[in-house]
């Protein structure tokens, strides 16, 4: 079994830097005075960049009770990201067989899995990403029907009409940016945008405008911000769907795994250059 930490969520930590970097790891209990929790359970949470963490906020945690799948699962398909996907792609996309979807950053950790949400709805989807290599990876590994790399295309509005001929359903928005201000040129009447993340804008000391957000009006688009931590209450129900899926071979995943916790500072600026592929995780510790 590997302490493992992800590397997407790991922004929060004190401006002073008395107390670790902090983001989802899976770990071991090796000590405990919470009645729900015991020595040797397996969890996954918020903890720190660290090899031990006192944990404060114990109600905050999930006990893994499902160990016949990776551990590292619970941190990527089975944790935040996987939720992430299953709860915005179907809460608020709200998608119906037939209708055509766009997935950017689609080979992240929650992109390569809503495009396979959305084939398993019956959807046509359509990926970008930033290399040859992950764009073949979301055609012939998660099933997307086509993808690009979005760094060969000089203007994103064509390419987005090559793929769409008569428009998008639904955004599946991770990125921000030019991508958006191109897919809203895109999109259909009372179109769909679930509002993710965007990645694009996060390291930018100024943020890029959004130009065509009239189109929202235009076009009766509806556009909704995301946060996880408002359906965490249905996770039973998320693992419920999600976990046969995996067992029967109908959702695939990929994981970027990095050795020490010394490589976790590379392995986070990474993400932001698209240096990794699939869910960018750092091993801790092995037991």
């Amino acid at each position: 079994m590997a302490r493992v930490l992800t590397m997407e969520e790991c922004t929060r930590h004190r401006a002073n830097g008395s107390l670790p970097i902090t983001g989802n790891g899976v770990a071991k209990v090796v000590h405990s005075t919470h009645p729900n929790f015991n020595k040797g359970d397996l969890v996954w949470g918020i903890t720190g960049w660290e090899e031990y963490s006192l944990i404060k906020s114990p109600e905050t945690f999930f006990k893994i009770q499902h160990t016949d799948v990776p551990l590292s699962y619970y941190i990527g398909i089975l944790g935040l990201p996987g939720a992430t996907a299953y709860f915005c792609f179907y809460e608020v996309c709200s998608p119906k067989k037939g209708e055509t979807v766009f997935v950017s950053a689609a080979s992240g950790a929650v992109g390569q899995i809503v495009g396979q949400f959305a084939k398993l709805s019956g959807c046509y989807v359509v990926g970008s990403a930033g290399s040859k290599e992950k764009v073949d990876l979301l055609k012939n590994k998660f099933g997307f029907d086509d993808a690009f790399n979005y760094k060969e295309e000089p203007d994103l509005d064509v390419a987005l009409k090559r793929y769409f001929r008569d428009g998008i359903d639904i955004y599946f928005e991770n990125v921000g940016g030019k991508m958006l201000d191109a897919v809203l040129l895109n999109m259909k009447i009372r179109g769909r945008i679930a509002a993710c993340g965007m990645i694009s804008q996060y390291n930018l000391e100024q943020p890029e405008g959004v130009h065509n957000l009239f189109c929202l009006t235009t076009k009766r688009i509806r556009m909704e911000g995301f946060n996880v931590f408002d359906y965490y209450h249905n996770y039973s129900k998320f693992l419920e769907v999600v976990l046969p899926k995996i067992k029967e071979g109908k959702i695939t995943y990929i994981e970027d795994i990095t050795e020490g916790l010394e490589s976790a500072p590379a392995a986070l600026i990474g993400i932001f250059s698209g240096r990794n592929v699939g869910k960018q995780l750092v091993v801790v510790a092995h037991e």
